[in-house]
């Protein structure tokens, strides 16, 4: 069994014991994970990557999140809490967060290399090979960051 099928057959009966339990959020939103993952597989026609799949169900959290927003802006808690609700279930197969020290710790790795390779401190104008560096370790450790997180943790490292 491959590992695209793994997680699909994984979110399969995670579904089937939400309809037993009759929890309807959490049916529908592995519906949708499932939905998305298959549609994935159609588009590339052929299995999925770990890593893929991962970038599938990171894309499905951060369509959430700017939905989140829009429905906090248009006054609309309730839907607000329904889409942090389905983050909460797909969160639950994506590898852990990075902690601010690992992630502090791969920065000053890269930046480290970075002065090996070319002899000087990078500053701002080499941020994108330093973010490039930083992220290849994120997905080396099996852990992810957001992009954003990780582009505010090198921005400072560059500063000091």
């Amino acid at each position: 069994m491959t590992e695209a099928a793994g997680l699909e057959a994984q979110v399969t009966q995670h579904m089937v014991a939400a309809m037993k339990a009759r929890d309807a959020e959490r049916t529908g939103t592995l519906r949708l994970i499932k939905t998305a993952l298959k549609n994935k597989l159609i588009e590339k026609r052929e299995a999925l990557t770990p890593a893929e799949e991962q970038q599938t169900l990171a894309t499905m959290i951060k369509q959430r999140r700017d939905s989140i927003e829009q429905f906090t802006k248009g006054n609309r808690p309730e839907l607000a809490a329904k889409e942090a609700a389905e983050i909460t279930v797909i969160e639950e197969y994506m590898p852990k967060v990075l902690d601010e020290a690992p992630l502090r710790g791969f920065v000053e790795e890269a930046i480290a290399e970075q002065i090996a390779e070319v002899g000087q401190k990078p500053g701002p104008k080499e941020m994108g090979q330093v973010m490039k560096r930083v992220q290849a370790r994120i997905q080396a450790s099996g852990a992810r960051a957001e992009g954003r997180v990780v582009s505010e943790a090198v921005k400072s490292a560059l500063a000091h």
